[in-house]
């Protein structure tokens, strides 16, 4: 996810996201601890988003 989507989207939108990445995530990881992912990477990649949006969030609460 890129910063500029990231500036594009409203806050409801935001948490909605952070929601179904939070979720995507814990779905990842136990997938992983059953059967190993093909790409285990996308759990990385998948926090980082998660820290991205949570970060845009929390700067537009501040800035509200």
């Amino acid at each position: 996810m890129k910063a500029k989507e990231i500036k594009e989207m409203s806050l409801e939108d935001i948490k909605d996201k952070i929601d179904e990445l939070t979720t995507k995530q814990e779905k990842l990881v136990l997938t992983n601890v059953v059967t190993k992912l093909e790409n285990p990477l996308q759990i990385r990649a998948n926090r980082k988003d998660i820290a991205r949006l949570k970060t845009a969030l929390r700067s537009r609460e501040l800035n509200a």
